[in-house]
């Protein structure tokens, strides 16, 4: 079996994959301070609810956009799994597809991860928006190949900052208000947040749409969604074609396939 970790700023998510079929994930918040042995206490715990034999684990891939978590979950691996956990982003470990930027080591792993798996099982040319602790716009050429995006604050930060930074507003759940005017303090905030990030939505995609068929194919590009708040937004616009919330987990199995020897 396989071990998947997807390490990003608000939560680290473990997938097991038997073969190619994705049987467990989990979830922690992100902490840098927590150690090896720290993960595997917990691993164990959820794996034995689920009557998993950790000795079946031989092999590993790790993406992270915390540099600090790096080391302990590789530890976790070799100490815990007796295996070498493949990084996406070290040298040697192959993607298949080619980053067209000037630096390519400024994109965040999890970024290049969702755009091998959209390669994969969709397709290009494509806009991928990742709803995440940042919600992010990428785009991918018609042989995958990744052309760099768009970065803005996530749903979940925004709606903190306006609750910290303006005295008299509370703290909101995200979801879509019945109806776009306001009428009370709580649903014009969940309005604009709502509302708001459609807008972004829309419009970013619009203009990276008119901007990519300058520059390169006049193919229409798919819209893909993923993040735990792509289904309440998917439903809110047309601009959204495909929703895939387990698209990491799925490029992180094929680099692992693709960079193993065994094929598994």
């Amino acid at each position: 079996m396989l071990l998947a970790i997807d390490a990003g700023n608000t939560n680290i998510v473990f997938a097991l994959h038997d073969g190619k079929e994705l049987r467990h994930k989990w979830r922690i918040s992100s902490s840098a301070s927590r150690t090896a042995d720290e993960y595997m206490v917990w691993l164990a715990q959820l794996m034995n609810l689920e009557n998993v034999d950790p000795g079946r684990i031989n092999g590993a891939i790790i993406a992270t956009v915390v540099p600090q978590a790096l080391f302990p979950l590789q530890l976790l691996c070799r100490r815990y799994f007796n295996c070498t956990a493949l990084v996406v982003g070290e040298d040697g470990v192959e993607l298949g597809i080619k980053v067209k930027l000037d630096n390519p080591r400024e994109v965040g792993a999890d970024r290049l991860v969702n755009a091998v798996a959209a390669q994969r099982l969709y397709g290009g040319p494509m806009i991928i928006i990742d709803f995440g602790t940042a919600t992010t716009f990428d785009v991918i050429d018609e042989h995958g190949n990744y052309h760099g995006g768009v970065i803005s604050p996530g749903v979940n930060l925004s709606v903190e900052a306006l609750h910290m930074a303006a005295a008299k507003l509370p703290r909101i759940a995200v979801e879509r208000p019945p109806q776009v005017i306001g009428t009370g303090t709580i649903s014009a905030m969940q309005s604009g947040i709502f509302w708001g990030y459609v807008g972004l939505i829309e419009g970013i995609v619009a203009r990276i749409q008119a901007e990519f068929r300058q520059t390169e194919t006049a193919k229409p590009m798919k819209v893909l969604a993923t993040g735990g708040l792509a289904p309440l937004f998917s439903d809110a616009t047309d601009i959204i074609e495909i929703v895939d919330q387990e698209l990491t987990t799925r490029g992180l199995f094929e680099i692992y396939v693709r960079n193993s020897k065994s094929k598994m």
